[in-house]
């Protein structure tokens, strides 16, 4: 397990899992906290979650969670490919709105770990795509918050999806800006 690329300052990490193949296939070790500990991820991995997305072109997100329920998460394709995007939702960062998207798939064996206060979404590149993601905290419907798609504020490139349907969940549909999530944050403060 090793890092191949940082963003945001090195809070978000793109990660290579070891694969160890012989006539058989292969073996991939895909979590270790004694090496997520070398890599500087310290966290208590509290759930494990599994997304099946049956069409291509399904994206799911932009999801975050508000403290005191906010969550770290790992995440890697068992089947398929997927652009991942992860958004900086951090309210007094410098980088607040802005976005990295990385190509995962179950043949390039790579994960991200995206830290507290970053949103994440993902776009399937195939059918039939299975997510598997690590959380450090549990779901908390109240904290959850889901910024849309195609907010203008942060512009994800999605030229991938020229005339192509989306599928979207109802929730994701029903997403917010972020200039209301700045509203949120602002009202919190005042608290």
């Amino acid at each position: 397990m090793k890092i191949i690329k940082k963003f945001f300052n090195d809070k978000v990490l793109l990660i290579k899992l070891n694969k160890f193949v012989d006539n058989r296939g292969y073996f991939a070790e895909i979590y270790n906290k004694k090496n997520l500990n070398l890599l500087g991820i310290k966290e208590n991995f509290v759930q494990d979650n599994i997304s099946l997305s049956k069409n291509k072109f399904t994206f799911r997100g932009i999801h975050l969670q508000l403290n005191p329920y906010s969550q770290s998460k790992i995440l890697r394709v068992i089947q398929g490919k997927i652009m991942d995007y992860v958004v900086d939702l951090r309210y007094n960062s410098k980088t607040f709105g802005n976005y990295i998207n990385v190509q995962l798939s179950d043949k390039n064996l790579n994960c991200i770990y995206i830290p507290k206060g970053f949103g994440h979404g993902f776009l399937t590149l195939e059918k039939n795509t299975l997510i598997s993601y690590k959380v450090t905290n549990f779901y908390s419907k109240i904290s959850s918050k889901t910024i849309m798609y195609n907010d203008k504020d942060i512009n994800l490139n999605l030229n991938i999806l020229k005339n192509k349907n989306l599928t979207l969940s109802q929730n994701d549909k029903k997403g917010i800006f972020l200039k209301d999530l700045r509203k949120i944050y602002k009202n919190r403060i005042k608290k």
